[in-house]
């Protein structure tokens, strides 16, 4: 999404891009800010590390959602910015 902004794409790709990640975010806000598959994987342990789930280093699994929404943030801007000019 952030290439195709930047490139000035803003093709149907785009926009489907866009309806996946405001989807996701209705599903988060449904499950209190946790994704439904967490929910599943924390049955299967008593870990309660930010990575217990995800093959990411602790200090980047704890600020993932911190550093999608700023990108995403940053992707609605720059398509703003292409649809105005």
């Amino acid at each position: 999404m952030l290439y195709a902004a930047i490139a000035h794409k803003l093709d149907r790709w785009l926009w489907i891009g866009y309806g996946f990640v405001f989807l996701e975010g209705f599903i988060l806000l449904a499950f209190k800010s946790h994704c439904s598959l967490n929910l599943l994987a924390r049955k299967y342990t008593d870990s309660t590390k930010d990575n217990f789930d995800i093959y990411l280093p602790a200090w980047l699994a704890k600020y993932t959602k911190l550093i999608y929404t700023t990108i995403f943030a940053i992707v609605i801007c720059i398509t703003i910015y292409q649809m105005v000019n």
